[in-house]
């Protein structure tokens, strides 16, 4: 190939030939979009119910920022080979790795969130006869709710950053144009899969970043 390779990225990305069949530009986005929803699905159901307990009963804290500190720490690609060796090639792997992965932004938004709300509006709620699960539902959840959104945004964007490497043990998703072209020394499609990618992940973060808006109390909104 000859001239810029990113120039021949963006060639390669308005060929009509890349928009349709079963390695078509919009397939792979909506497998990509796929594996992330479901990693962070899979870990929302594992980290936001006990971030919500620490957070209101204050107990276990230092274990949780613990955990979430070395589930950070762990390398995703190591994770994905690791698993892939144990379970085989498919997408329970690369699922395993994106769900550590998506946990500690879940946990801290979650704990977060309920931590945040003020003490004393706490303890009215309690005065007036609430019980405690509907102080966690009516009052600090409501409240803390932007911060629970940003947990799960910060999930979002690590775990659709690194959903290519689904494509690294066989499976789907954007990551399929980056190894492809690695393979096959084809650069422009290398960057052009990395350029999908980014653009995924920035989408993803506004649309998050808007609904953290919405969900803020209407006076803080406000401000």
């Amino acid at each position: 190939m000859t001239g810029s390779p990113f120039l021949e990225s963006l060639s390669w990305l308005v060929d009509p030939v890349h928009w349709s069949g079963p390695d078509s530009i919009p397939l792979r986005t909506l497998e990509h979009l796929g594996y992330t929803a479901l990693g962070v699905l899979v870990a929302a159901l594992l980290a936001v119910p006990v971030g919500l307990y620490v957070g209101h009963t204050g107990r276990m804290k230092s274990l949780a920022v613990a955990a979430a500190g070395a589930a950070r720490a762990l390398p995703t690609l190591g994770l994905v080979t690791l698993f892939a060796l144990l379970v085989g090639i498919g997408l329970t792997a690369p699922l395993l790795s994106f769900v550590i992965l998506a946990i500690p932004s879940l946990l801290a938004g979650a704990y977060s969130a309920v931590e945040s709300a003020d003490p004393a509006t706490v303890d009215a709620a309690r005065a007036q006869g609430m019980t405690e699960w509907q102080i966690l539902t009516r009052v600090e959840l409501p409240l803390g709710m932007p911060l629970l959104v940003g947990g799960f945004r910060g999930a979002t964007v690590q775990v659709v950053a690194t959903a290519m490497l689904a494509a690294y043990v066989g499976s789907g998703g954007l990551g399929r144009y980056i190894f492809q072209g690695l393979g096959s020394q084809n650069y422009p499609q290398m960057i052009a899969g990395s350029l999908l990618v980014i653009a995924l992940a920035l989408l993803l973060d506004l649309a998050l970043l808007l609904a953290q808006r919405l969900t803020a109390p209407p006076g803080a909104r406000a401000s």
